[in-house]
């Protein structure tokens, strides 16, 4: 017979697993340690349960799903990384949340981050530029409505320091608040449609054609993770980026399977080389930002196979 004990934390970890996987992600930016995180923390659930379990059990596991990625990222700072970071993209597919902006408490409508928009790679990576705890304090408050004192009790933190740390964090974010898209379904289509429009002419060997679909300052991030063969710092500037992809299609000559999907919130695609030269990955994921001209002013490579855990193989035919 199963322990009280086995029953009660499977129907804790089917209530609570998604919604503490969906914070360990947005905490790291990466599927595979999210999905070591939230194993982690019900093993301490198992080893060294709450005191009160006839008590809510979400408080207690927040609290410690957020200590371990907060240890992780301080971690993750000191290690350092080979070549630019990027998130690891997650399949999002087509469904749209309701947009909701409601202003704050100081008057900001745009203190609110919807749910897809908090797993974009433009939001992830705004995210690196603030500390662990100003990060968990952003996520809980403005991503998954927590109050003040929610927060404070799932951070182990003082309400005066949660306001302090969300005013700083707020902050921070001003560049990314000023340039922010709504991921709707019409930034989709025309994300969709400049990728594909880039790549035509990229196939067709019009570099120029390429570098006029690009802003000025366009940026191309690859990230081998210091596996594959990818740009070790980012590509700046439209004809440098144009010129660097014209050279990255070339891989396409020995066969490629390809397919569309939304990933992270936009349309990406997703590409397999079965005969990838040695060094070379042999799947990644392209995606890109839109400046509010329609142009593009990001590219995102990623190669490296941790970051590739979340993704589905590619189902097409091999094209030649």
């Amino acid at each position: 017979m199963m322990s009280v004990t086995a029953v009660v934390t499977e129907d804790i970890f089917k209530a609570h697993e998604r919604f503490l996987w969906g914070l360990c992600y947005r905490m790291t930016g990466n599927a595979a340690d999210a999905d070591d995180l939230v194993q982690e923390t019900f093993v301490r659930a198992l080893r060294t349960p709450p005191a009160r379990t006839d008590e809510p059990w979400r408080p207690w596991l927040v609290r410690v799903a957020m200590n371990l990625c907060r240890d992780l990222l301080r971690m993750r700072r000191r290690r350092g990384y080979d070549g630019p970071w990027l998130p690891s993209p997650i399949e999002t597919g087509d469904e749209m949340p309701p947009a909701h902006e409601p202003v704050d408490e100081n008057g900001n409508p745009a203190a609110r981050y919807d749910l897809i928009e908090s797993v974009s790679f433009a939001f992830l990576l705004a995210l690196e530029a603030l500390t662990p705890a100003q990060r968990a304090v952003l996520l809980l408050r403005n991503v998954f409505d927590y109050s003040v004192s929610e927060t404070a009790e799932a951070l182990a933190m003082s309400e005066a320091s949660v306001k302090t740390t969300h005013h700083r964090a707020r902050r921070a974010m001003r560049e990314y608040d000023r340039s922010r898209q709504p991921i709707n379904r019409s930034l989709q289509e025309r994300t969709r449609q400049a990728m594909e429009q880039f790549l035509g002419c990229l196939f067709n060997h019009d570099v120029a054609g390429a570098a006029a679909l690009l802003a000025e300052d366009a940026r191309h991030l690859s990230d081998g993770g210091g596996e594959f063969v990818a740009a070790r710092v980012p590509i700046v500037g439209r004809d440098k980026v144009a010129l660097f992809n014209s050279r990255v299609v070339k891989l396409a000559a020995g066969g490629w399977r390809f397919e569309w999907r939304i990933i992270n919130g936009l349309p990406a695609l997703v590409v397999e080389y079965p005969k990838a030269p040695q060094g070379y990955a042999r799947l990644q994921i392209t995606t890109c930002e839109l400046d509010a001209d329609g142009r593009i002013r990001q590219i995102y490579s990623v190669l490296a196979t941790r970051k590739l855990t979340a993704l589905r193989p590619v189902s097409s035919a091999l094209n030649t």
